[in-house]
C-alpha cells in the first residue's frame, strides 16, 4: 500500500503551521503518511495538482483559495455552503470519477475557542476582513448568539463597513474584536489593522486568528490597554484535528 500524501493549498505557505504538526502527528502514531505544501498562483490548477498527486486523500485549504476553490468541488458540507468557504477537502472516488467533498473546520474551532477565551454566551463582535476566514468568523459567532458587525477596507462586503467608520466611542460599544486579516502575519510582523487604539479598554477581548508572531501588534495594542488577547494558534490546531477526523470519516470515499 502506497504511502497516504494529504497537503495544504494557498498561495503562499512559508509561514505555514500544517505541514510540521501534521509531520509529528503522523511520526508520533507511526502513521504512514506525508503532508506536503503546494503553492498555487492559480487555484483552477488544483484539479491538475490532484491528477498528478494520485495518492492525495485530503487538502486543507488557505489564503487567498477558501472562497474561489468552491466551484472546483464536487459537492459541500451544509455548513460550508452556509458559510461560503472551505478549508477541509477529501478526496475520493476513482481516477475517472473524482470526488471532492468540501467541508469547514475553522468556524467549529473558531467557536471552540471562542467560548473558552470569553468566557461569554453572546455580546457585540467585530470581525476584521470579509475572507474566508471572516466568513467562518461570522458563521461562528452567530451560531454562538453574537451580534456581529464586519469591518473591511472600502466596506467592499455587504453589510460591512470601512474602518473610518470606527472611532473610538463605536469601538467601545463592542467586547469582542476578531481580526481576520493577515495584516501583521509573519514577516510583516509590524503591521495591524487600523483600528483606532484609544478605544480599546481592559473590557475588550481581542481574538487574533494570526499565530505567527505569538504576539502581534494587534495583540500588543490590546495589551497596551488592559485587554485580553489570544491568537490562532489554538485554533488551528483544532482546526486541524478536525480535518483529520473528515479525512478518516466512515462516511468519506476512499479513492479506488
Amino acid at each position: 500500500m502506497s504511502t497516504k500524501r494529504y497537503g495544504l493549498i494557498g498561495r503562499t505557505l512559508s509561514h505555514s503551521f500544517s505541514r510540521d504538526y501534521f509531520t509529528r502527528k503522523f511520526e508520533a502514531g507511526r502513521i504512514d503518511a506525508e503532508y506536503l505544501l503546494f503553492e498555487l498562483d492559480d487555484i483552477s490548477r488544483i484539479h491538475k495538482l490532484i491528477a498528478s498527486n494520485p495518492s492525495l486523500r485530503g487538502l486543507n485549504v488557505t489564503i487567498p483559495y477558501k472562497k474561489t476553490v468552491i466551484p472546483f468541488l464536487s459537492r459541500l458540507s451544509p455548513e460550508a455552503e452556509a458559510i461560503g468557504a472551505v478549508n477541509t477537502i477529501v478526496i475520493g472516488g476513482g481516477k475517472d470519477s473524482l470526488v471532492l467533498s468540501g467541508y469547514n473546520t475553522d468556524a467549529p474551532a473558531f467557536a471552540s475557542e471562542v467560548r473558552a477565551f470569553t468566557g461569554l454566551s453572546g455580546g457585540k463582535a467585530l470581525v476584521l476582513g470579509s475572507g474566508g476566514a471572516s466568513a467562518a468568523a461570522v458563521y461562528a459567532l452567530n451560531e454562538e448568539g453574537w451580534t456581529v458587525q464586519v469591518v473591511s477596507r472600502g466596506a467592499l462586503a455587504p453589510g460591512s463597513v470601512g474602518y473610518e467608520a470606527l472611532t473610538p466611542e463605536v469601538l467601545r460599544q463592542y467586547r469582542l474584536i476578531v481580526n481576520c486579516t493577515p495584516a501583521g502575519m509573519y514577516p510583516d510582523i509590524k503591521g495591524m489593522p487600523p483600528l483606532p487604539e484609544d478605544g480599546i479598554t481592559p473590557d475588550h477581548f481581542l481574538f487574533d486568528m494570526i499565530y505567527n508572531p505569538d504576539v502581534t501588534g494587534f495583540m500588543a495594542a490590546g495589551l497596551k490597554k488592559g485587554a485580553r488577547v489570544t491568537n490562532g494558534a489554538g485554533m488551528l490546531r483544532l482546526q486541524a484535528e478536525l480535518s483529520w477526523q473528515l479525512w478518516h470519516a466512515e462516511t468519506a470515499y476512499e479513492k479506488q
